[in-house]
């Protein structure tokens, strides 16, 4: 156990998370994702919710904050979206922004919704672990972009 690092943290994801540089990706999936069927890492966090994972994660992962090779400024974070006739709601979505509003100040302006297919192509080309957990709702996907640590 270590001093200011969230519980929760296994040494597998610490030492994944401290190998990861700027603008690498990791994905948190809800129970339902299918994060064993692209050819990235997986962390099993059975038994944990989502927000409990990405409050903890966020403890240590900055979210990046610089724009693309464009210029254009993209969301750190990116959201599942609700397929189109589905009528699922995504009351999660509120508490994620609220995880991190407490992390970043840009709050809920981190976010970007991505079709499920633009999701998991993201997730198979950029990932650089996929974390699955527990989680029962549905759309309850997650793709966090690092960001750079600025004086420890």
């Amino acid at each position: 156990m270590l001093k200011g690092i969230p519980p929760i943290l296994s040494p597998e994801l610490l030492k994944v998370l401290a190998e990861m540089g700027h603008t690498d990706e990791l994905t948190i999936g809800d129970g339902n994702f299918p994060g064993h069927s692209f050819d990235t890492p997986v962390i099993r966090m059975d038994g944990h919710g989502v927000p409990e994972i990405l409050d903890a994660i966020l403890h240590v992962f900055p979210l990046d904050t610089y724009p693309d090779a464009n210029g254009v400024m993209v969301p750190p974070c990116a959201l599942m979206a609700v397929e189109p006739g589905d009528d699922a709601k995504t009351p999660i979505w509120d508490t994620y922004k609220e995880i991190v509003a407490k992390y970043d100040e840009r709050g809920d302006k981190c976010f970007e919704e991505i079709n499920k297919w633009a999701f998991y192509d993201k997730t198979r080309e950029k990932s650089r672990v996929v974390i699955m957990t527990g989680e029962t709702a549905i759309y309850a996907n997650i793709i966090l972009r690092k960001g750079v640590v600025i004086n420890g």
